[in-house]
This record gives structure tokens, C-alpha cells and sequence, in this order.
């Protein structure tokens, strides 16, 4: 089993990393349901204070993926949010690449819907990009998009973390005032929005810099190949390099993207569908759906002892002892005392078996059987043979007794 946290959050698996921490699937003992933890791997004052302001976000919204409680643990501490199964956006993009202009459409929105939550908190992510955004696990229905990882978002107004020169977030999605050490702003954000689209429509990273150079230069492009036009207006409006001439809002972009899917050509038929299937894989062994699996206690076995009257079993290959019968001697080799002996006996053509030795605590008798159906044979004379026998000896004794009387 795998190490627990505070008594409560069981890790069970590393499922991703980030600049902060690691990622695992965990096992909530209190709520009885598997969550992500993010696990802090450093512990010098920055980054606490960094986890400590990630994990202080409460934001509630669909479409937003903020921590839910944290704990502590010696010199380790955690928060832990709800386990998001279907990957992300880079995961989707590896599969498929390029995706279907409606179907970009229906992810831009919720995450314009979850971005507009976020801002009205009044926080700016600073870290939007395809890796940041994950998908619930919904096969080919309707896709379910969630923003996460509020590792280097800040409120505004709150005090930087870092020297004004410096450049906090993902290399080729930074907005042109973010390279100038601007104070962080909603703006950034939906730049970086805009970058995440055409990434989804042409299946690779677009080059920003060379974007913002042509925009600075030429004013608005024409819509790239295979971006319907009505949505490349939304997107330039997203890419402008003047924060000024950007959309302000999120809201505000996200109303311009529904008056452009109106304009869109229908999808027609065919087309492989887009599926989002389940990332995580089975869990390890140890856990099940209901958590970790308890092992069976296999009960101790006691050494069985036969009892010191119990019947000796049979071998393997049983064997018959033939009977032994005295032969009787006549009254001229019978001594002066009276005593007899018995003849020695008759041995059959072929030697019987040795018996097999019971064990030398078993004081029972042995029986013998045959190799048919449980028969109880005596190793004795027979009582029909025994009775006679004795007659014939007293009668020989008394015409003995007689003879000697008359001498």
C-alpha cells in the first residue's frame, strides 16, 4: 500500500509532474472516493508560499479545476482536487491532431466560461496552455473541458513573487506585455487563449513571436488554411498584440465565438469521431473501485493428529495374509508332560507381501484387505476350525492321562 497522508489521503499512483510538485492518484479515506493530490516537492519559503496561494483558491464552476482541501504531513504537505480521468488537451492532440472547427468551438467556450469564473475572483492564471487544460473522460458525447493548475496565478493587487524582470509562465504563450514585465492582467490571459485555439485547429504549436511580428507589421492576417473565417475573427480579436485592442473580457469573447458557430458550415457526414477516452489506465494492484483491496487472512492449520484407536489405514497395495492352522498331532508324539506342538505351517507357492509397518505409536492391530470392496479378514484359525480342533486335543489328552494311569 502506498504511503498516507494525515491519516487520511492514501497516494497510490504518480500520474503527472509540474513545476511545483507531482501530481498522484489518491485514496481519501474519509470521503471514500479517489482524488489527485499534488504533492510540494520543495519546501524552501518560495514555493510554500506559492502552494499556499494555489491551494487558497475556492473557485466552484464546471469548467475549473482549483483545490478542494490540503493537508500536512512532517516536512510534506499536499492538496488534493477532484480526478479529472481524461487527459488533456496535449493528450487529445497526440491522438487526433488537428480537430474539427465545431468541435474547437464547444472546448473554446468552456474554457472562456471556466476563464470568466477565475477572472471574476479576480485572479490571473498566468499559465494557460494545452498541458493545463484537461478533459473528463466522456468516450465521443460532448467533450467536458477543466482549467487547472493555479500554480503561479496571482490575484491582482497581491505582491509578485518574483524580481520585475522576470518572466513567470510557459515559454510560446506568453503575451507581448508579460516579455516586458508588465503587471499581470486579465488580457495576458485570453492571449494566451487565443494561442491555445490555433493550436487545437492546426494540430502543432504555433510560433507566437513570428505571429506578433506580423500583426505589428501588417495589421490582421488572413484566416490561416482550414480556419473557418467567422472563427479567425474571434481568434484575431484573442491575438492582437496591443492589449488595448484585445477583447478585455473573457465573457466578452466567449459572446463573439457564439455569433460566429452560427456562421459556420455545417460538419456534413463523416469524419472519424473525436473520442475522449480514460488516461489513467487500471489501477495498480491493491486497489479497487472501493479503494484498497484487504488481502484474505488465510486461517492457521493445525497439524492433525490421528487418534491412538483409530483403524490403521490401508497401503497402497494391500495384501492377503493366509490363514495359519495347526496341524494336530496324533496322541504317539505327544510328550509325558502333556504339551503339544503345533506343525509347522504350510507355505503358499508364492511368498506374500511384506505387510507395511504402521507407525510405532499406533497400538492398534493392523487389518489387512484385499484390493476388492472393504472385507475384515482374520489372521487367525477360522471359529469353525478352532472348536474342533480343541475337542480332539482334550480327548487326546485324556486317553494320555489314561495310558499312564494303567502303567
Amino acid at each position: 500500500m502506498g504511503e498516507i497522508f494525515a491519516g487520511r489521503y492514501e497516494l497510490v499512483e504518480p500520474i503527472g509532474a509540474g513545476g511545483m510538485g507531482s501530481v498522484w492518484r489518491a485514496w481519501d479515506h474519509r470521503r471514500r472516493r479517489y482524488v489527485a493530490a499534488k504533492v510540494l516537492q520543495q519546501s524552501d519559503a518560495h514555493m510554500l508560499l506559492r502552494f499556499v496561494r494555489e491551494q487558497a483558491l475556492r473557485i466552484d464552476h464546471p469548467h475549473v479545476l482549483a483545490p478542494a482541501s490540503w493537508a500536512a504531513d512532517d516536512d510534506k504537505v499536499l492538496f488534493t482536487m477532484e480526478l479529472v480521468a481524461g487527459g488533456s488537451l496535449a493528450h487529445l492532440i497526440r491522438d487526433y491532431g488537428p480537430l474539427p472547427p465545431r468541435f474547437v468551438c464547444a472546448l473554446l467556450d468552456q474554457l472562456l466560461s471556466g476563464l470568466a469564473a477565475v477572472h471574476a475572483e479576480g485572479v490571473v492564471h498566468r499559465d494557460i496552455k494545452p498541458a493545463n487544460i484537461l478533459l473528463e473522460a466522456t468516450g465521443t458525447g460532448r467533450p467536458h473541458l477543466r482549467l487547472s493548475d493555479f500554480g503561479i496565478a496571482i490575484r491582482k493587487g497581491e505582491p509578485r513573487l518574483t524580481e520585475t524582470n522576470y518572466v513567470v509562465g510557459t515559454p510560446g504563450y506568453f503575451a507581448p506585455e508579460q516579455m516586458t514585465g508588465a503587471e499581470p492582467d486579465f488580457p495576458a490571459d485570453l492571449f494566451a487563449v487565443g494561442l491555445v485555439a490555433l493550436y487545437l485547429l492546426k494540430g502543432r504549436k504555433p510560433d507566437a513571436l513570428a505571429l506578433v511580428e506580423h500583426f505589428t507589421a501588417h495589421g490582421t492576417p488572413g484566416a490561416p488554411q482550414g480556419v473557418p473565417e467567422p472563427l479567425w475573427q474571434v481568434l484575431a480579436g484573442l491575438l492582437q498584440p496591443d492589449p488595448q485592442a484585445r477583447f478585455r473580457t473573457a465573457n466578452g469573447a466567449r459572446k463573439a465565438l457564439h455569433a460566429a458557430v452560427e456562421l459556420l458550415p455545417d460538419a456534413g457526414p463523416g469524419g472519424e469521431p473525436v473520442e475522449v477516452f480514460d488516461q489513467l489506465g487500471p489501477l495498480p494492484a491493491g486497489f479497487g473501485p472501493q479503494g484498497p483491496v484487504e488481502r484474505p487472512v488465510e486461517p492457521v492449520r493445525q497439524p492433525v493428529r490421528e487418534s491412538v484407536h483409530a483403524p490403521a489405514q490401508p497401503s497402497a497395495q494391500p495384501s492377503v495374509q493366509p490363514s495359519v492352522q495347526p496341524s494336530v498331532t496324533p496322541p504317539s508324539a505327544m510328550s509325558t508332560t502333556g504339551s503339544f506342538h503345533l506343525a509347522p505351517p504350510v507355505r503358499p507357492a508364492t511368498p506374500p507381501a511384506a505387510p507395511v509397518a504402521s507407525p510405532a505409536w499406533e497400538q492398534a492391530p493392523a487389518q489387512t484387505v484385499s484390493a476388492a470392496p472393504s472385507v475384515r479378514v482374520r489372521t487367525g484359525p477360522p471359529a469353525k476350525v478352532a472348536v474342533p480342533v480343541l475337542i480332539v486335543a482334550l480327548i487326546c489328552f485324556a486317553v494320555g492321562f489314561w495310558a499312564l494311569s494303567r502303567i
